[in-house]
């Protein structure tokens, strides 16, 4: 009985282990190779977010989650328009095919103002 409380403890404790390093901001396990700071720095993002047009996208659309899933949300810049996607991974989705995304988003966006 007390190995068996070692062991849940123990798994336990490697769970909440996984969940602080890759601080939650994943929308599914093939996403969790890099942290989302490497995909784009922060005064990256302020430098474009003063030139850019904000969409409002509150969907990711990527993963259709909602964009604070993850946290909050992660901003991506492309040709001159910010979308919100919910993490790292799904930036890096994006930037795999950045029209398609982008038009869902901005549809999403549309929607919501309707």
């Amino acid at each position: 009985m007390k190995t068996n409380i070692i062991i849940i403890a123990a798994l336990i404790g490697l769970l909440l282990g996984f969940v602080l390093v890759s601080g939650g901001r994943y929308c599914c396990r093939l996403n969790q190779n890099r942290p989302a700071q490497a995909y784009i720095p922060v005064a990256q993002a302020d430098a474009q977010a003063s030139q850019s047009v904000e969409v409002g996208n509150t969907i990711c659309p990527i993963s259709g989650n909602s964009i604070y899933a993850m946290g909050g949300p992660l901003k991506y810049e492309y040709k001159g328009k910010i979308y919100n996607l919910c993490c790292g991974g799904c930036i890096r989705r994006f930037e795999s095919d950045p029209e398609r995304y982008s038009k869902i988003a901005e549809d999403e966006a549309k929607g919501q103002a309707q």
